[in-house]
């Protein structure tokens, strides 16, 4: 089984492109930012994973994503090669996105927007007033049929 899961930053916003012919299909890359779990030296550590995404899923991606977000993605390992102009074999590896979405609320990524390089403000998806979430009254631990 190949399935890789990630959850982190973008470090950039996402790069579209559209595939030739007819039936052109958005093509969208991005790298995501995730920290590794145990530290060297005390110093944060993360992996830069790149990855791809093909569709109406690369539109989302370009339409909402952007540099500094939280996000979690899913998909396979898919690994390659080719030789350069040069004439060097280049490898590479990167994530084949199958499902992709955000990691934090619209309220802590803008937050943390003044942490991160912004090119431009997010667009809103279109949802419900204020953040999305559903407001859960004080008190209501008592009823609820778990802790």
């Amino acid at each position: 089984m190949n399935k890789a899961i990630l959850v982190g930053r973008l470090t950039r916003d996402p790069e579209v492109r559209y595939s030739q012919g007819e039936n052109a299909t958005a093509v969208a890359r991005y790298t995501v930012a995730v920290d590794r779990r145990f530290k060297r030296d005390n110093e944060p550590t993360a992996d830069f994973i790149p990855c791809v995404v093909f569709g109406r899923s690369a539109e989302f991606a370009e339409k909402y994503f952007r540099q500094g977000m939280r996000v979690s993605v899913s998909g396979r390992i898919q690994t390659g090669s080719y030789t350069n102009k040069d004439g060097v074999r280049v490898y590479t590896t990167e994530v084949v996105v199958e499902e992709q979405e955000f990691a934090e609320s619209r309220a802590e990524s803008e937050a943390n927007r003044g942490s991160y390089q912004q090119s431009a403000p997010a667009p809103a998806p279109s949802a419900p007033a204020g953040d999305g979430f559903m407001n859960i009254p004080d008190g209501i631990d008592e009823e609820l049929p778990f802790n």
